[in-house]
């Protein structure tokens, strides 16, 4: 019976290894140093789809680069109807490149899956696993070995931009790429509960191959935030520390060096977790370090999946259920925060394996250099903020307004499933009204915009008449993080500051001053209260005294001529 049961297992073991080998990736026939192309990526899981019945590969809309965008699905039901698993099985959804240049998701999904196929690696029957082979498909077709001048390897690789040269991960809420629509497809479609985007870091030296960034807790909500902060996580750094795997959060360093203490990264709704996180998806950020070699990059993200399956797959309970919980916090008549800052005050002493660095002439500018004596490796206690606190809340409206003339909006609630009704008929609504009363712009482009930010609002209740088919979007809804962090203008990610209502901050009509003059003193002689408020800002603002065409303007905006427009955010609230 011992020689049957040993046969039985070298058996396996060969046919195991014969399984591998006739499915090798790119990677692994190289050198250690090489990344797959998109072609051969694509052919590969083709391969696995077409030997495979428990994989499946399906095209999933378009890319700006004119390619369609895949998802790759192990199931061990051999099942691909998304309507029907998430009703049984909890989906983990892996990204890669979003930065083609930094490839190594890539290489290691696809052995990933391999090892799924041919049962190296066993997933719970509980648990299905979605991958994006390639997101920024215009990126990886840019193939060169210069572009990432501070990492080692792999020998070639993709481009940051897309096709259009846009940063995919800055894109999330704003969607203008194809990409990023069909990733909302995808998101929508799946519905996972996991989500993990793989990467490549830049800045700092330190002795990890492998940071990562997690979802920041109490922008997660509460019950879920403080599951994946003291539970999940935990248990996945367990698992790889299991494997020798030391793991230490993103670091966060810029000016200066990792020994002083760095903070947490804050992943607002314009990069992927935040944007995933806005629907209660625990979410993490796989960086390799970029100075480490490729074959050992490869491994790590390769072993960092492996963890967060088998995490998954012991918590997937627990993860529905803190969903629910979650979903009860972000009610209509609740606060939300909608700006958030480091908490300065809340300081968490993390060991750091780091190196000493230092500064000395450069060889190349008239100035000193930072350099990292990898000679020198140090094991200690760092400061690490990795609290944030609310500096910014605003009530949960019941519903939000919008008029059916604000269709790029709608077109982008859509895209996200977001549930909404449309009014039957012309009727005038008591609403929460916004005046944009001040913002600010940035001077340089930034991922093809000119952001507004420190964006400040007044509020006036008012009864405003709206027409039949203008939207009534429900806050009672799974989306519901989605309408406040893209609807409420003072949020770091909203429309407005992404520039959807510019519109609005241009006057379209005006006055010449000679003909206005005879209107403005006849309407100031009709409203006498008006002329006494003139006159006391004209005493109280010296300036404002010195300027006839300041006082001028100041009749005009507080006459009936002025237009509604100007300023007035397009978008309403119903709080009662």
């Amino acid at each position: 019976m011992r020689s049957f049961t040993l046969l039985f297992f070298f058996v396996g073991a060969i046919t195991l290894c014969q399984a591998q080998n006739n499915f090798q990736t790119f990677f692994e026939k190289g050198n250690g140093n090489q990344s797959v192309t998109y072609e051969e990526t694509i052919s590969f899981y083709r391969k696995l789809d077409a030997n495979f019945k428990t994989i499946q590969m399906q095209e999933m809309g378009l890319t700006d680069s004119g390619e369609p965008l895949h998802i790759v699905i192990y199931n061990s039901d051999k099942s691909f109807d998304f309507a029907k698993i998430s009703k049984s099985k909890t989906v983990l959804l892996i990204n890669n490149g979003i930065h083609a240049g930094e490839p190594d998701g890539i290489d290691a999904t696809m052995q990933l899956f391999r090892d799924i196929a041919v049962g190296k690696i066993i997933v719970p029957n509980n648990i299905v696993v979605v991958a994006i082979p390639v997101y920024n498909i215009g990126g990886s077709l840019n193939r060169n070995s210069t572009s990432r001048v501070n990492q080692n390897g792999p020998e070639d690789y993709g481009f940051r931009g897309n096709a259009r040269n846009y940063d995919l991960n800055r894109d999330f809420i704003k969607s203008d790429t194809k990409n990023t629509r069909s990733f909302v497809e995808i998101f929508h479609s799946v519905k996972p509960a996991v989500f993990i985007d793989n990467h490549v870091s830049n800045g700092a030296d330190y002795q990890y191959t492998l940071t990562y960034i997690m979802t920041e807790p109490k922008k997660l909500g509460s019950a879920l935030g403080d599951f994946i902060k003291n539970d999940f996580t935990p248990d996945l750094l367990k698992k790889l520390k299991d494997k020798k795997i030391p793991a230490t959060p993103y670091v966060n360093v810029w000016n200066g060096t990792p020994d002083q203490g760095f903070q947490q990264f804050f992943d607002s709704p314009r990069y992927a977790t935040g944007y995933t996180s806005l629907f209660n998806c625990l979410g993490y950020v796989v960086e390799t370090h970029m100075l480490k070699n490729y074959n050992d990059r490869v491994k790590v993200t390769y072993d960092f999946m492996v963890a967060a399956i088998e995490t998954t797959a012991i918590k997937a309970i627990s993860i529905k259920a803190k969903q629910l919980e979650n979903e009860i916090q972000f009610q209509a008549g609740k606060r939300y925060t909608i700006q958030w800052k480091i908490d300065t005050t809340q300081v968490t002493p993390i060991s750091f394996l780091g190196y000493e660095g230092n500064y000395k002439k450069s060889d190349v500018t008239t100035g000193e250099r930072l350099f990292y004596d990898t000679k020198k490796p140090f094991d200690k206690k760092i400061p690490f903020l990795a609290e944030y606190k609310s500096v910014k809340e605003i009530l949960i409206p019941r519903f939000y307004l919008i008029p059916k003339g604000q269709w790029p909006i709608i077109d982008l609630l859509k895209n996200n499933k977001v549930h909404y009704s449309q009014l039957p008929n012309d009727t005038i609504i008591e609403v929460e009204s916004y005046k944009i009363a001040d913002y600010q712009t940035s001077k340089n482009a930034y991922e093809g915009h000119y952001l507004h930010y420190n964006t400040k609002v007044t509020a006036t209740t008012q009864k405003i008449a709206f027409k039949k088919g203008d939207y009534l979007v429900s806050t009672n809804q799974k989306g519901v993080k989605y309408l406040l962090e893209t609807l409420e203008p003072e949020a770091i990610d909203s429309f407005f500051n992404w520039n959807f209502f510019d519109t609005i901050l241009q006057q379209k009509e005006g006055y010449s001053s000679y003909v206005f003059e005879d209107l403005a003193s006849d309407f100031l002689n009709k409203n006498p209260d008006l002329r006494l408020q003139l006159e006391e800002k004209k005493k109280n603002d010296p300036n404002f005294a010195k300027n006839p065409e300041a006082q001028l303007d100041w009749v005009y905006k507080n006459s009936p001529h002025y237009e509604k427009a100007h300023l007035q955010y397009p978008i309403y609230r119903v709080v009662k």
